[in-house]
Parts: structure tokens; C-alpha cells; sequence
């Protein structure tokens, strides 16, 4: 099968597929005119890779969670521990973006948003700029 035909069914572009053989997570065979000629565990392996990087896992957890899905005397707990960690940074995330929409939520109600020039908003960037100029100057 070619990369175009394992795009198709794997769901992923094929400059992903090519970079994801350039770091090792997929290995095609090639023919001896040096076309990739991949499998059906090649595509299996790369909609394996596509679900795992949509949950947001690193490039080296999805090397760790490859391995682990290939190796029979795995134990789920060591699936699991990655999973976690991976939820947790999803969850600080999910905190961070929480505090910026309430920050900006903030300031999008404190803005009249009419035809005067004074703005809560830009104020507020400003205020940051000046702050981080100071701790600059003080460091």
C-alpha cells in the first residue's frame, strides 16, 4: 500500500506519516526502487498513533504506549500510570484556560465597548507589560 492509501485509511496526512517513520514509530518496507510500501499493521500502528495524539499524549508517551501495545507480558498498570499523567496535565490545562476565560470575561464586561478611547482591556495588557518591565529592570 502507498502513503497516499495509508492517509486515506488511517486518517492521518501523509507529512505525518513520513515524519512519524523518520522518528521510528512506523517502519515500511521498501521496494527497491525506494518506495515505501506499508502494511495493514503500519496503518493499524498509525491509527493507533492518531487516537493517542488527539488525547493530547507526547510523542514519547505514544513511543511508550506503541511498545507497551506490542508487548504481550505488559501490565495495564503501566499503561495506566502514562494515561494518568496524562490526564493530569489535562486537567491543569483545562485550570489555566478556566482562570484565562474568567480573566478575560472580566475585562470584556468592564469594557464599554463604545466610542470613547478608554479601555479596561488594553489597560489591563498594559499593566502586565509594565509589571514584567519592572521585574526586568529588578532581576
Amino acid at each position: 500500500m502507498n502513503i497516499g492509501d495509508v492517509a486515506e485509511r488511517s486518517g492521518l496526512p501523509a507529512k505525518t506519516i513520513r515524519y512519524y517513520e523518520d522518528i521510528g514509530l512506523v517502519k515500511p518496507l521498501r521496494s527497491a526502487n525506494g518506495y515505501r510500501s506499508f502494511r495493514d499493521r503500519d496503518v493499524h500502528k498509525l491509527a493507533f498513533l492518531g487516537r493517542a495524539r488527539a488525547l493530547g499524549f507526547s510523542i514519547e508517551d505514544c513511543r511508550n504506549l506503541l511498545k507497551l501495545y506490542e508487548d504481550d507480558d505488559r501490565t495495564s498498570s503501566e499503561v495506566k500510570q502514562i494515561a494518568e499523567v496524562q490526564l493530569d496535565r489535562i486537567d491543569r490545562k483545562i485550570a489555566e484556560l478556566t482562570e484565562m476565560r474568567a480573566t478575560l470575561a472580566h475585562l470584556v464586561d468592564a469594557c464599554a465597548g463604545d466610542h470613547r478611547p478608554d479601555c479596561p482591556i488594553l489597560a489591563d495588557l498594559a499593566a502586565k507589560e509594565e509589571e514584567i518591565a519592572l521585574l526586568n529592570e529588578a532581576g
